[in-house]
Formats: structure tokens, sequence, C-alpha cells
């Protein structure tokens, strides 16, 4: 594996930001190695392995660079024209490839940890405010009694502006630090000012609940490099909760746009007696991979159901591949949306990093998915939604809440054949 961060998660614009994060971004050290150092651009050229620009091509970078620092109707600083450019460069190769500068590079790493200091809330631009879409239980949000459809509207009385990163960043801070919000409440018309101390919040990707007649429930929202360990912590509360081994599962990653590969990888291995989990392809050789999963499946053989749909990307698709092809899961819902493609995240000398993309991946029966996505094996009549809240006070059960946890639990129940586990090809 390479010794570059690497992440498969989709980027979508004006996705919901996770965590005081954005989910569009996420980075991993493969098996516990660190990044990759920076490179010197000098230094690459002069070895031999980053070409120089052309004569030609060089005269018009700078010429239309002195154009736009000279002529413009407004005063270019010469830092933000390099930075805007090397923006173009990267975002003209595909639609997740980008460059990050500092601040949007620590927010990548953040997002993959599974924890941040922070107020513990996820959110979404909503015009010049942000709207807090979930509290997270015991964070300093839910305490302070922030609740979902809330709008803020300034931070330490500054404006919250277009740009959704930076005001996000500005939330952020050390933890025992206070943070100051204005917040509109379009349900009362309220405007209430809140004085939050930031706090270390965990942020956990896995929830569980019990179905009835024994059968159990996961969500995976996103893969961070702590999803492995709180899916094997979900099912311990499942085998608990049933004082039993469960009789079979949901696992849901409708909504999943992705995160770090090797985390779905270990979700995938959790399922699977061997076999191929993924392969990719790329140029270079740290590109070229294979990950095959180790013998031992969390649910012993018990029937598994994965529930799927147009926003389930990138990882969650090398998850529900995986177990489709190996025939150990029967996939239900809605097409995936299908993002084939592994971006590696490389470190710069100043502090920030360039996002990549560097392999595509293929299904263990060698399918990419790329532009295609993953069709379900049994496809959902219900509209596509995303998973219903699991609320304990609520006093509808969650499979009348979520109608295709309903049919999933249905099939479970009905114990059809297809639904056992298949031998996994060695």
């Amino acid at each position: 594996m390479s010794m570059r961060t690497r992440t498969c998660l989709l980027f979508v614009s004006g996705a919901i930001f996770s965590s005081l994060l954005a989910v569009a971004g996420a980075d991993s050290s493969p098996g516990g190695a660190a990044p990759a150092p920076a490179t010197d651009p000098a230094h690459a050229a002069s070895t031999g392995h980053a070409p120089a620009l052309s004569p030609e091509d060089a005269r018009l970078l700078a010429e239309v660079i002195d154009h736009v620092r000279r002529q413009y109707v407004e005063e270019i600083d010469e830092h933000r024209l390099v930075q805007s450019a090397v923006r173009g460069i990267v975002a003209s190769l595909d639609s997740h490839s980008a460059y990050l500068d500092s601040a949007e590079f620590e927010q990548v790493r953040l997002s993959a940890r599974g924890a941040y200091p922070g107020i513990g809330i996820e959110v979404m631009a909503d015009n010049t405010a942000i709207r807090v879409v979930h509290p997270m239980p015991g964070s300093p949000a839910e305490k302070a009694g922030l609740r979902a459809g809330d709008l803020i509207t300034r931070i330490d009385d500054r404006d919250v502006g277009q740009n959704l990163t930076e005001s996000m960043s500005r939330v952020r801070g050390r933890a025992g630090t206070t943070v100051r919000l204005t917040v509109s409440r379009p349900a009362t018309g309220q405007t209430l000012s809140f004085a939050l101390e930031r706090a270390q919040v965990e942020v956990h990707s896995v929830a569980q609940q019990m179905l009835p007649s024994g059968y159990g429930y996961v969500r995976i929202s996103n893969f961070s490099e702590t999803t492995a360990e709180d899916l094997n912590h979900a099912m311990t509360s499942l085998r608990r909760a049933n004082r039993r081994p469960i009789r079979g599962l949901v696992l849901d990653l409708r909504n999943n746009p992705g995160g770090v590969l090797e985390s779905a990888v270990a979700v995938a291995d959790a399922f699977l007696e061997g076999g191929v989990i993924v392969t990719a392809d790329g140029r270079t050789g740290d590109a070229r991979f294979e990950m095959d999963a180790a013998p031992g499946d969390i649910l012993g053989g018990a029937p598994l159901i994965v529930l799927v749909n147009g926003a389930s990307a990138s990882a969650s698709e090398i998850v529900a591949g995986a177990l489709k092809d190996h025939g150990r899961a029967l996939l239900v819902g809605h097409r995936t949306y299908g993002k084939g493609s592994v971006q590696t995240v490389m470190p710069l000398l100043h502090g920030g990093a360039l996002k990549l993309t560097t392999s595509r991946y293929f299904t263990p029966s060698g399918a990419s998915i790329q532009g295609i996505g993953i069709d379900p094996d049994v496809v959902s009549a219900f509209a596509e939604q995303a998973p219903a809240e699991m609320s304990a006070s609520s006093d509808t059960p969650l499979i009348e809440r979520d109608r295709e946890i309903g049919l999933a639990l249905d099939m479970l129940q009905s114990r059809q054949p297809h639904l056992a586990a298949a031998p996994v090809a060695k």
C-alpha cells in the first residue's frame, strides 16, 4: 500500500458538512504509516521526475499572470493569483481532484479521525447562514439548546457570509475556548445568542438498533478511521441487547458518500471469509493494488441485506460491490452513485495538499462502476430517501418510519434461499 494518504470519498458541491467538517474530504494513513513527505518541485524538476514547461507554455503562463496582475480592474494579491491558478489546473482534471490550502487540508485530516475540537453539530449551507441539521448527543451544542433547523447567522459577531468552509473554521478551536453564535430560530421567529465552550467531540460513523424478532440494524454514515472499530462495538451492542447471536442484519449504506478506503475494506472484510475485496489500477506502482479478506465473519454466516441508493458512493460502493459479488449480501434499494476512483492526498511544502485522482478501482468481479454505479439485486418500489432518524423517543417503530428498513426486515424474516451465506471463492 502507498505511504501517501488515500481517500475514495465522494466530493459533492453543497453536500452536508458533518461534525463541523465537510463530508467531502477524508484522509488515511495505510497501515499506520505517516503521509508521504512534501515534494520540492525544483528538486523534482532537476532530477527528471517533473518535466519542465516548454518555453512556449512558460511564456504563456507568465504573460497571462502579468496581464492580470497589471491590468485587472482590481489589484490582485499575487499569492491569491498563484493559488487560483493552481486550483484551476487541478480542478480541470476531474471533479474529485482538488488543491487544498492549509485550512482545507486540516479539515480533511480532522474529518477522517473521528474526533475534533468543536461544538458538535452537523450543518449545511443555507444562503448566507448555516443550518443546523443535527446537534450531536451530549455535545456542547446540544447542552446549550441548539436545535435542528436553527440558522447560525453570526460567529463571534461576524456575519457567516457565503464561504461555509471559512465560517466553520471559525467555529472550531481549542477545547476549553468559547465561541459566540447568533442564531435565528424559524420555528418561533426568535433571534438567540449562545456562548458555547468548545470540547473534544467524538464522531461515530456507525449507529445500531435492534429490530423485531432478533434481527439487527446497522447504519454507516461515512467511513472514517474509527469506522471498523465502531462497527465491532455496534455488533457487540446488538448481541448483548438480543442476549444471543442476532438472526440477520440490515446494513444501511444509503446516503453514505464514502471516506477512508482502508475503513471500507475493513468493513467488507468483517462479513467475508476470504477473497478479493477491491483491486485498483493506476499509472504508478502505489496506485496499483489488491486488497483481500481474511477469514472470519462477524455475523457467523447469518443473512445480510445491504440498503443502497443514489447517494451511496465511492467507499460505500466498494463495500456493496464486494458483498454482492461474493454472494454474501443481497443489495436492496436503488442504483448507487457510480464513483469508481481513488484519490491520494499528497502534502505540499507550504502546508497545503494536493488531492489527486490516482487510481480506478474494480469490484471482485472485475467490474468498474465509474459513472455506472451498482444495480441492487432488488429494486425498491419506494422513492429514494435518506435513512430515518433512529430516535429512541419516537412512538413509531423505525421499520414503520422507514419503509425500506421494513422491506429488508420482511425479506430477512422470509428466509429466502438467496439470503443464505454463499461460499466465497478463494
